[in-house]
């Protein structure tokens, strides 16, 4: 697919993204004096809440000054294996990463196609695309925002050998069927689980439903390092020792490689940091849900809201118990959290002019993802043109993510809520 002068499909010019892609805000001038400043995420106030824990972890790592593939991997791999309740938990350098090495230790490789969605983070796409596989996507569920399982049947050929479905937001995908269609069809399940860090479906945590499941550890995830850092899951041992030699240049011992295989390593300070983390994991996810439960109070509950839409639950990802207090590391007792809402998301009419609105009031936003992956530059080559994903298409004009993290306050949500309905009764 050709694009006059090489020019991107999607947005035009007048809709670009205004927030850089590491998550912080551009600095821009603002035209008003405003009194209060709601960042879009903060990642020292987490720090500071468990100090002394992270503190010591750092130091342990510091002390041994053992750097990787060492005691702290092995005990966070068999802490987060034990967490989700899987086999093995192998880490890994991203969560980039961790999808293309669970695909490239399912055999998956050129001529093969994989089917996921366009509505997600381009490093999705990119993992498959690593392999020498070739991307096919899948609209979305307009509600969720996670793959349509009606549209994905249509799209599986005989060049089909895997699925990557998508937990978006912390919104599980339905794979009941997804995994029904797989079994039928003869494929393997690599789920990316990138942000659904606890969620669950039916159940079950995210992450363990298929062959595979692969997490990121970015700093902004519910369960985030000081750096890059991913891992695999899995309850097939035979392929977790795969995966360990795959991301340690194929090696079976030092120096001699027994496959052809790549450097990506979780380190032992991230892998330290995270193993203090975990243990908050679940009071965190909580007091996300209690915050996102009150933003959509806020924000349905409004005559002046009707324009605004706010995230759907499905059925499998709508059942858990709430922190009902701001204090979210003791009060907020683990509990199961099936949408752990890493963001919250909502759809607004002529959301470039409420974002930056919502600017001018002190209010940092995002837009999770404004240009949808089939139609940018790097991807035109597959012949996806503007249309052929309607559902995916429309969210990204409309989405927009509102700052949500545990250390947020009560307050903070209602002056973001409020702010928000003004704006849109006011367009």
């Amino acid at each position: 697919m050709e694009a006059a002068n090489n020019a991107p499909l999607w947005p035009p010019a007048s809709q670009g993204d205004e927030e850089r892609d590491d998550g912080v805000p551009e600095q821009t001038p603002r035209t008003k004096r405003v009194n209060r400043e709601i960042p879009f995420f903060l990642t020292k106030p987490q720090y500071l809440t468990i100090k002394d824990e992270l503190d010591a972890a750092v130091q342990r790592v510091l002390d041994t000054s053992f750097f990787v593939l060492g005691t702290e991997l092995t005990a966070f791999e068999a802490a987060w294996a034990d967490y989700l309740g899987v086999a093995r938990a192998v880490g890994v350098g991203s969560g980039t990463e961790a999808i293309h090495l669970a695909l490239r230790a399912l055999d998956i490789g050129p001529g093969d196609e994989v089917l996921t969605v366009s509505h997600t983070a381009v490093a999705t796409t990119v993992a498959i695309s690593s392999t020498g596989a070739t991307p096919v996507f899948v609209d979305i569920d307009p509600h969720t925002y996670t793959m349509d399982c009606t549209e994905l049947e249509r799209r599986i050929t005989p060049r089909s050998k895997a699925i990557v479905p998508v937990h978006l937001y912390g919104h599980p995908a339905d794979m009941d069927p997804i995994l029904s269609l797989a079994e039928r069809h003869g494929l393997v399940v690599v789920e990316d689980a990138a942000q659904a860090h606890g969620a669950e479906y039916r159940g079950r945590r995210c992450g363990t439903l298929g062959a595979a499941g692969a997490f990121s550890f970015y700093p902004t995830k519910n369960l985030g390092a000081y750096g890059d850092g991913g891992a695999v899951v899995t309850n097939d041992t035979a392929l977790a020792e795969r995966l360990v030699l795959l991301r340690n240049y194929g090696w079976s011992e030092r120096y001699y490689s027994a496959i052809k295989g790549y450097n990506s390593r979780l380190d032992e300070l991230q892998a330290a940091i995270l193993g203090a983390k975990l243990p908050h994991l679940d009071s965190w996810n909580a007091r996300r849900r209690r915050l996102a439960a009150l933003y959509t109070a806020a924000l349905a509950d409004d005559a002046g809201a009707s324009a605004i839409q706010v995230p759907t639950e499905a059925a499998w990802a709508a059942e858990a118990s709430a922190c009902t207090t701001n204090d979210f590391t003791e009060s907020c007792k683990p509990v199961p959290a099936p949408h752990t809402y890493h963001l919250y998301v909502v759809r607004v009419p002529e959301r470039d002019r409420v974002q930056a609105r919502l600017r001018e009031r002190g209010i940092a936003t995002q837009v999770h993802y404004p240009v949808p992956v089939h139609l940018q530059e790097a991807y035109q080559d597959l012949g996806y043109t503007p249309g052929s994903l309607p559902h995916t298409e429309q969210a990204a004009a409309e989405i927009l993510s509102l700052p949500l993290y545990p250390e947020l306050t009560d307050d903070d949500v209602q002056y973001v809520a409020a702010a928000l309905r003004e704006t849109v009764a006011g367009l």
